[in-house]
């Protein structure tokens, strides 16, 4: 499961955006956490191809923290794996690009003040220590890239044992950020800013996220020409920037969402399941989800010849479905 942090500056709607996209109330004072299930219309028909027991999507967890750039707030975002950063895109005054720049500093700063402070100590052990040369030249590099007001992700930090030493200081501008313009109703994503934003009515979401029936809201949203939820445009927007994708699995007794990385090997895909299958990873059957629907059943693609037997070396992609073989 992946941490989602909200960032904004005041007066941006960015708990109310969170509040209505996790249906969450808010603690005054305290981080505003909720867990989401990931929308995905095949579990439910693989539930009833399979006749599941039980259906579970994927999750992704939304913090929202109260104070924005405070001591406290900077700590929190460095834990998350990726940074939604929601603009003030409403109203006769706004200005998101300009607000982009402003937000795109503050976390410059923070890191700048984080990679100096950690220069500083790292020169010292360098003395005495000569694993800590390397992290001395990634800092460096690092340092004279913020010193210039460029966020880390514009440098060649592409190497294992760069990103490793960046890693331990949890730096704001090298996260996957998705970008929210908060618009009014039936409103675009303003020029300027980077490929990728969405737009997003925080007032439109809120008003939808009193109706339990989800196919009515749905109605609600088309009636103001709005085709997909904002729930589901943030998490589609949060898997791309942070390079996912989901395989599944199913059955009799279950049937699941997974997140893994693209590019992922089915060993690493069986270790999302649990660490036991990814240790003791023997093969994998393979089919994809719509060939198994075009079947109409495991049991049914098993005998029509349509499921593959793949080895460590199979790369995962979207939608597959696996069933893990192994021996521990």
């Amino acid at each position: 499961m992946k941490d989602i942090g909200i960032v904004g500056l005041p007066y941006t709607g960015k708990s109310t955006i969170f509040t209505a996209l996790t249906r969450s109330g808010s603690q005054g004072g305290r981080s505003n956490q909720a867990v989401v299930d990931v929308p995905d219309e095949r579990l439910q028909v693989l539930t009833d191809i399979e006749s599941s027991k039980k259906t579970v999507h994927a999750k992704v967890r939304f913090v929202d923290v109260p104070g924005g750039f405070t001591a406290q707030g900077i700590a929190e975002f460095r834990t998350m794996d990726a940074l939604c950063i929601v603009l003030n895109a409403f109203g006769p005054d706004n200005d998101p690009v300009k607000e982009l720049g402003s937000v795109e500093a503050e976390l410059v700063i923070n890191d700048l003040t984080s990679i100096e402070s950690g220069l500083e100590k790292a020169r010292k052990r360098a003395k005495s220590q000569k694993e800590a040369v390397a992290e001395v030249a990634v800092l460096e590099r690092a340092s004279a890239l913020l010193e210039q007001e460029r966020p880390l992700r514009e440098g060649d930090f592409s190497d294992p044992e760069d990103r490793k030493i960046l890693r331990g200081y949890g730096p704001l501008t090298l996260k996957p950020w998705v970008i929210v313009a908060n618009v009014e109703e039936g409103g675009d994503v303003p020029g300027g800013l980077p490929d990728g934003s969405i737009a997003i009515s925080a007032a439109l979401e809120a008003e939808v996220a009193g109706v339990e029936d989800p196919a009515e809201a749905r109605e609600l949203l088309a009636g103001f020409g709005v085709e997909e939820p904002g729930l589901d445009k943030v998490i589609d927007a949060c898997y791309r920037a942070l390079d996912l994708i989901t395989f599944l699995t199913t059955g009799a007794d279950e049937t699941r969402a997974w997140e893994v990385r693209k590019g992922a090997k089915a060993p690493e895909a069986a270790g999302a399941i649990h660490s036991d299958l990814e240790r003791g990873f023997i093969r994998a059957e393979v089919i994809h989800y719509d060939t198994l629907v075009e079947a109409g059943s495991w049991d049914a693609a098993k005998a029509k010849g349509a499921l593959r037997v793949e080895g460590k070396d199979y790369t995962v992609v979207e939608g597959d479905i696996l069933n893990i073989r192994f021996a521990v």
